[in-house]
């Protein structure tokens, strides 16, 4: 049984379409996550499955009932919906036990006390019931503030960007923390935020939006390693999109040398197409005849990020162990290890077939192939 049901949603604010034909499913206990840059239509999806906005199409079903539709909009308290907003909004002049059960007005005193007990040691605050929001750091008050959504056992919990306040660091161990906690719950949940990595810590299901449109929704693998669009290979991750053209004998030509691998067969030869390269995809080799200047270098604890230059002026990006230390301005040798080749057509639609088999490299000829940036 789906615990959550989109089917073709349509949500508008005068002529404007907020968001297009949006479908997607949640099963019981699974994480979902809605990505995408601010505008996209994010926090209006969730603003309509808790149903403080209403439908001009499509269908919200929560347990196999239906709660909203063009023509029904089944009030919010009725919904068994929980919501953690971006502010916290904890109540100041309550403590952490009355904010916590604060929806809870049907249960008995001792119900409402056992169930705050119960919360403040699953999110590692016992003790906290008498203390007030002020006397808590940023990171307290998210978890306060997720147990109080949690205390009415909803069928399905929203979360609107609620680690967006916090400090990075805090963030991605919180994210941890709380997909523990729903999943030890069982909860339901769909989050919304625009950190990628907050998203694929807590994940089962994630999906990226663009003006309204839900572009891909899938496993959070399969949104990195095989996007189905180009605007969700170009938002996820730090992927670069490099023209090439398909030849006769399933290889392409690209700034990279040849790349081949039989399923380009499947596409005709003379075909211009994008296909995608991520920092992992390019590894440094001293022994490479592929060169590159390196024009920027970003440190990321482990690993250096580099940004170079190859000889035509187009830019990727590539990852080294920070140990091995190169400097700006240096030329440095470059080796493709792409895993498997993700390919685009230039009318933004996927070609047939993900490769995921790791394509072949032909030696490179003494001068590369002269190409332009996608």
């Amino acid at each position: 049984m789906s615990r959550l049901q989109l089917d073709n949603i349509n949500v508008s604010f005068g002529d404007s379409h907020i968001v297009r034909n949006v479908t997607l499913e949640l099963q019981q206990g699974e994480i979902g996550c809605l990505l995408g840059p601010s505008g996209c239509g994010k926090t209006t999806l969730l603003r309509s499955i808790a149903g403080f906005q209403t439908l001009q199409q499509g269908a919200i079903h929560i347990d196999d009932s239906l709660v909203a539709s063009a023509h029904l909009n089944v009030a919010p308290e009725l919904r068994g919906v929980g919501m953690v907003f971006q502010d916290f909004a904890l109540f100041p002049h309550l403590n952490v036990a009355d904010n916590i059960s604060f929806g809870m007005r049907k249960a008995t005193s001792r119900e409402r006390k056992a169930r705050v007990e119960e919360l403040l040691n699953r999110i590692g605050l016992p003790g906290y019931q008498h203390r007030f929001p002020h006397e808590l750091s940023g990171g307290q008050q998210q978890r306060i503030a997720l147990a109080r959504a949690l205390a009415p056992r909803p069928r399905l919990l929203l979360l609107d960007e609620p680690f967006s306040s916090l400090d990075a660091e805090l963030r991605e161990r919180l994210a941890v923390e709380v997909r523990e906690l729903l999943k030890n719950e069982d909860i339901t949940a769909l989050l919304v935020t625009h950190d990628q990595q907050e998203a694929f810590a807590m994940a089962d299901k994630a999906g990226v939006m663009y003006q309204g449109e839900l572009l891909q929704w899938d496993t959070p693998y399969q949104l990195y390693h095989q996007p189905k669009h180009q605007l969700v290979a170009d938002f996820i991750g730090h992927g670069v999109l490099l023209q090439g053209v398909v030849n006769h004998d399933a290889s392409l030509t690209s700034p990279l040398g040849q790349l081949s691998h039989p399923s380009l067969l499947t596409i005709e030869a003379g075909t211009q197409v994008s296909f995608l390269v991520r920092p992992d995809d390019i590894v440094p080799d001293a022994t490479s005849r592929l060169r590159a200047t390196i024009k920027a270098r970003g440190f990321r604890g482990a690993h250096n990020l580099y940004t170079v230059e190859l000889p035509g002026g187009i830019k990727l990006l590539t990852l080294s162990p920070s140990h091995e230390q190169f400097q700006v301005g240096a030329n440095i040798g470059l080796r493709p290890e792409l895993d498997h080749l993700v390919i685009f057509a230039a009318n933004l639609c996927e070609l047939p077939g993900f490769y995921d088999q790791a394509p072949t490299v032909q030696p490179l000829p003494s001068v590369l192939p002269k190409a332009q940036t996608a």
